[in-house]
């Protein structure tokens, strides 16, 4: 199986994408070990600041000791330099806010795993075209359900993830499975400034764990 394969399967087989980034290094590595504590194994570290580098490195580091079944994901690469410093630090997958034409070429050549946010056919299309099959529907609360179950079927190959305005509620995220999606990307909705702030690691546990079970049912419906 192909690495791009192994990613894909493992973000839809988990149906939902966390994603996160903190300044701090000791938070991030924290929330880490919480949310694969509550079953995650494929999780997006932002690029946000100039310490996501830096943290992502240590991220992986701790995946390679501890959680050797993690997939490592970085998000919002926007230019081919950033993947490239991310692929040297050991990144699995990458996800952009908008589709980078050649970052998608470089790592597609590679077999890594590369996901483009997109809020057009057109944008689509031209990501298709460029071999990628995962489309990051973005932003997520500006298309809504509707706008994915009018495009689906002239995508029939495609898998598509909605990120941005995904809640931890039944009807929400309900809502967009119906509409075909194949995965939820959700950040500060589940991992929020403010728990991270208080370092409630209980309750970002206890949250992934309810989102988990919540989507895992939803799925089988």
């Amino acid at each position: 199986m192909s690495n791009i394969q192994k990613v894909s399967n493992a973000i839809v087989q988990q149906g939902i994408l966390p994603l996160y980034f903190n300044a701090d290094e000791q938070v991030t590595l924290d929330v880490l070990k919480s949310i694969y504590k509550a079953g995650i194994r494929a999780v997006e570290y932002t690029n946000r600041g100039e310490a996501a580098l830096k943290n992502f490195a240590k991220m992986v580091a701790l995946r390679n000791a501890e959680m050797p079944d993690l997939l490592l994901g970085i998000g919002t690469i926007k230019n081919l330099e950033q993947a490239k410093d991310f692929e040297k630090a050991g990144a699995d997958f990458y996800i952009s806010p908008g589709f980078v034409p050649e970052v998608a070429n470089y790592l597609l050549s590679k077999d890594l795993f590369y996901s483009p946010g997109c809020m057009t056919p057109g944008e689509i299309i031209a990501a298709e075209n460029a071999g990628v099959g995962f489309i990051k529907l973005f932003p997520g609360n500006m298309l809504g359900p509707s706008f994915l179950s009018g495009i689906k079927d002239i995508f029939p190959k495609l898998l598509f993830m909605p990120t941005g305005g995904v809640d931890t509620t039944r009807e929400s995220i309900e809502s967009w499975y119906k509409a075909g999606v194949s995965a939820v990307g959700m950040g500060s909705k589940l991992i929020s400034k403010k728990l991270m702030e208080s370092k409630d690691y209980t309750t970002i546990e206890s949250d992934t764990k309810i989102v988990l079970e919540l989507i895992q049912d939803i799925k089988r419906r």
